[in-house]
C-alpha cells in the first residue's frame, strides 16, 4: 500500500507540473490577506472599554471629566508598555518611570547614563540623568528592612520613591528613622525621611456570625453591627462579657471593648470597637458567603429564621414564642424569643435573621446541631433603644437619607417603634404596623407595609 500511495503522488505532482508549464494561475501568485492588527495595550488591558464603575470613581475622586478618565486609562497602559521597553533597553541603568498630568500624558524614564537620553526620548518619554540606579534603591531598601525589630511602630513605612531616587523612611519622629538608618548602615544621600504621626493599620470588617474572644479567654459570635454617633460597633450577648471586658476579633487582632452589659434578666450588650474595625451590613452564611441585613422588622411566631454563629456556622428553623422568659443556672432572662434553631457553646451573642431583617442574638438554649436543638435569642429591637444604638443595614446605605422630625411624636431614622406607634410626619399622622427601627428610606408615606396612614 505505501508503494502505490507513492506512484499516485508522483502522477499527482506530474498533472501540478504540467498545470504549471500551461501557465495555469498559480497559488503563490495570490496577494496574500493582510494580517490582523495586533490588539493595542490599551485594548490587552482592558483601558479602552473601561467599567463605568471605575470611571465615575475617577471622576469623583481625582476630579477628572469622563473624556479625562476614559483618556487617563488608554494612556497609562499604553504608558507601562513604553516605560518596559526602556527598562529592557536600559538595563542596569534604569532608575524608575512614572507618569503625570491629569491624564498622565507625561511619561518619565530615569536613568543613571546621560547617553541614554536620546534612546528614551525617541521611545516617547521624557528623560530624567539621576544618581542611583533602581537596582541598587533595592537594595538600600533591602537593608533597612533587615534593620527593622520588633513592630517598627516607630518607623512603620519605607518605599522607594523614584520621583525623588530615594528610599523614603515614614517614621514618627526624626530620631526613630536615623536609629533605623544607622542600624542599615546606610548614608543618608540615599534616604529620605519623612515624619508623620500615622501608623498604618490592617483594616477588618464587622460582620454577624463572626468569632470574637473576650479577655483572651472566651469565645462568642458577632451579632449585629451598630453605630452609636461616630462610634462603631456590634450587639451581642450580655452573658458573653461584662462592661469594660476588652475584645479581640476572629483573627485575634485587638478590636475593641464592652460598654455597656446586661445579664441576667435580659441578655444584651455592645461592643464599641477601635478604628481597624468597619460596621457592615453583613451576616456570615453558608459556605462563608454574606447576606445583608435591611432592617430590624420583628417576625411573627412560625416565621422561618436563620442564625450565624462561629461555632456551627449557619443554620435555620422556625420562631415558636415570643416574650419568653428562660431560667438559666445564673438566673432568669425575660423577654427572649424560643426557636427550633440549634446552636452550641460558642454561637452566643451571634445573628438570627428573618429574610433580610435582624431579629436578635443568642442568648441560650438546649441540644446541639448534630441531634438538634432549642434555642432563645434576646430581640435585637429592644437592644437597640436601651442602648440609643443604630443598626448598620443595606437599606441605610443605599437608600436616600431621610428628613428628621425633632418635634415630639415626629417620626426619625433610627428610632425604634412598637407595633401601634403613633408619628407625624410632613403634618401626617401615621400608625406602626410592625416592630423596627426606622431606616432612612422607610419613610412612613413610602412604606405601607409598616405605617398606616391616620
Amino acid at each position: 500500500m505505501v508503494h502505490r500511495h507513492a506512484g499516485v503522488g508522483c502522477a499527482a505532482s506530474t498533472v501540478l507540473g504540467a498545470l504549471v508549464l500551461a501557465g495555469l494561475p498559480q497559488a503563490a501568485a495570490v496577494e496574500p490577506p493582510a494580517p490582523t492588527p495586533a490588539p493595542t495595550a490599551a485594548e490587552t488591558l482592558g483601558a479602552a472599554s473601561p467599567s463605568p464603575m471605575v470611571l465615575r470613581a475617577l471622576e469623583r475622586d481625582l476630579g477628572l471629566t469622563d473624556a479625562q478618565a476614559r483618556t487617563r486609562l488608554v494612556n497609562e497602559a499604553e504608558a507601562g508598555t513604553r516605560a518596559g521597553r526602556l527598562q529592557n533597553a536600559l538595563g542596569e541603568h534604569f532608575a524608575g518611570a512614572w507618569v503625570r498630568g491629569a491624564t498622565s500624558a507625561d511619561l518619565t524614564v530615569a536613568t543613571t547614563d546621560a547617553a541614554d537620553v536620546a534612546a528614551i526620548e525617541a521611545g516617547g518619554a521624557r528623560a530624567a540623568v539621576v544618581k542611583t540606579a533602581l537596582q541598587d534603591l533595592r537594595k538600600a531598601k533591602a537593608k533597612l528592612d533587615g534593620a527593622v525589630t520588633g513592630k517598627a511602630l516607630d518607623t512603620p513605612v519605607r518605599y522607594i520613591d523614584v520621583r525623588t531616587n530615594r528610599v523614603t523612611v515614614q517614621a514618627t519622629s526624626r530620631a526613630a528613622a536615623n536609629k533605623l538608618i544607622a542600624a542599615a548602615g546606610l548614608g543618608r544621600g540615599v534616604v529620605n525621611i519623612r515624619v508623620s504621626a500615622d501608623r498604618p493599620r490592617a483594616l477588618h470588617d464587622i460582620r454577624g456570625g463572626d468569632a470574637y474572644y473576650i479577655d483572651d479567654m472566651d469565645r462568642c459570635s458577632v451579632g449585629f453591627a451598630v453605630t452609636k454617633g461616630a462610634q462603631q460597633g456590634f450587639a451581642t450577648a450580655g452573658h458573653c462579657g461584662k462592661a469594660g471586658a476588652r475584645t479581640t476579633g476572629f483573627n485575634k487582632v485587638d478590636q475593641g471593648t464592652f460598654q455597656a452589659s446586661v445579664f441576667p434578666g435580659q441578655d444584651m450588650a455592645w461592643v464599641g470597637v477601635n478604628s481597624d474595625w468597619t460596621a457592615t451590613p453583613d451576616v456570615t452564611a453558608e459556605g462563608g458567603q454574606n447576606v445583608q441585613t435591611a432592617g430590624s422588622v420583628q417576625a411573627l411566631a412560625g416565621a422561618a429564621i436563620c442564625r450565624s454563629g462561629s461555632t456551627t456556622g449557619w443554620h435555620c428553623g422556625t420562631i415558636e414564642q415570643h416574650d419568653t422568659s428562660v431560667s438559666y443556672a445564673e438566673g432568669t432572662v425575660d423577654g427572649v424569643t424560643r426557636t427550633t434553631v440549634c446552636a452550641e457553646p460558642g454561637d452566643s451573642g451571634g445573628s438570627y435573621v428573618s429574610g433580610t431583617q435582624a431579629q436578635g442574638v443568642t442568648s441560650g438554649g438546649s441540644g446541639d446541631c448534630t441531634s438538634g436543638g432549642t434555642t432563645f435569642y434576646q430581640p435585637i429591637n429592644p437592644l437597640l433603644s436601651t442602648y440609643d444604638l443604630t443598626l448598620r443595614t443595606s437599606t441605610a446605605e443605599s437608600g436616600t437619607p431621610a428628613p428628621q422630625d425633632g418635634q415630639s411624636g415626629g417620626w426619625a431614622t433610627g428610632r425604634v417603634y412598637e407595633i401601634g406607634a403613633r408619628v407625624t410626619l410632613d403634618g401626617v399622622s401615621y400608625q406602626c404596623l410592625q416592630a423596627h427601627q426606622a431606616q432612612g428610606a422607610w419613610q412612613p408615606a413610602l412604606t405601607p407595609a409598616l405605617w398606616q396612614r391616620l
